[in-house]
């Protein structure tokens, strides 16, 4: 017991101080929610689309990660200029970020059937701790005895996305810049920026096996410089235009199961579950994540065309 207590204290200490590993949402079905990754995915369709995701995080155990996220976006200029709306509530330890972020994206066709995007990320962050809620050792520091109450953060990113109908290929860096000198000042944070740059590339490819099922391999490489590089390996299965099943590796962290399932021609559901692999497993009971998206103004399918990403 004091092995686990010694440690919950110590994470509790590094999620809710540093936020270093953490500071941009996690979720395990990206492939299908591009916007929370990158703002030049805004308009890639030609309808419509929203998604509500909920996200619990090692189930279990105390001051664990705990996400809600809604998005929208559609094509609002030809096929050139899109844009897009987010908003994101996450929960991890003694603080609380409510983000809310719009995404402009500008495109150009780069051949027959596929397109470039350029996209530009601009939102505002509520940030908050209490800080005098963590278990500590030193009673006298009057850092533990103070709060950051609803402190506003303008973070501003920016990303790259070239899609056709069948693969995809993204960069992004959703938090470029971050006014933040009110939160590192109130946390007495000794780095220049509290909020650090996230680069994430991802990319993905479907393989049309035949009339009942294809095949869709993606991947998502993650890199901040004060952590180790994390690559998602999924791969995902569709059988008759409706039925998603996937699996994937997270290094370091997580396999993940996936279930998609296409309700209509305009509404879909997904879940997905980590188990845990690395030094948390033993205290948590995996990973849990809803998914509901809506495809707004999408006509009925009258010939097959399956939405991949």
């Amino acid at each position: 017991m004091r092995t686990l207590r010694t440690y919950l204290v110590s994470a509790g200490l590094i999620a809710s101080c540093s936020l270093m590993a953490q500071q941009e949402v996690m979720v395990s079905q990206y492939m299908f929610n591009g916007l929370f990754l990158n703002p030049a995915y805004a308009g890639s369709h030609p309808y419509a689309s929203a998604s509500l995701l909920h996200r619990e995080q090692w189930t279990g155990m105390p001051g664990a990660p705990s996400t809600s996220m809604f998005a929208i976006d559609a094509p609002v200029w030809k096929d050139k200029v899109g844009a897009g709306l987010s908003v994101v509530h996450d929960r991890i330890g003694v603080t609380r970020e409510t983000d809310i972020a719009t995404h402009y994206s500008y495109s150009i066709r780069v051949s027959e059937g596929s397109r470039l995007a350029f996209g530009l990320r601009a939102g505002l962050s509520l940030y908050s701790a209490q800080l005098g809620d963590l278990v500590y050792w030193d009673e006298n520091d009057p850092l533990y005895a103070a709060a950051i109450r609803n402190t506003p953060v303008g973070r501003f990113g920016t990303g790259l996305y070239w899609h056709s109908r069948t693969s995809y290929v993204g960069l992004s860096i959703p938090t470029l810049v971050a006014l933040d000198d009110d939160v590192a000042e109130a946390s007495r944070s000794t780095l220049d920026d509290y909020f650090t740059q996230h680069f994430y590339l991802h990319a993905g490819h479907v393989f049309e096996i035949n009339e009942h099922f294809d095949v869709k391999p993606s991947v998502l490489v993650k890199y901040q410089q004060d952590a180790p590089p994390q690559v998602d390996l999924n791969c995902n299965v569709l059988f008759r235009d409706r039925i998603w099943l996937g699996a994937g590796y997270r290094t370091g962290d997580a396999v993940v199961a996936m279930l998609e399932y296409q309700l209509t021609s305009m509404v879909r559901a997904g879940y997905a579950y980590d188990m845990n692999t690395s030094a948390l497993g033993p205290y948590n009971g995996g990973s849990h994540e809803v998914m509901i998206g809506f495809d707004l103004g999408k006509e009925p399918i009258r010939i097959r065309s399956p939405r991949y990403f």
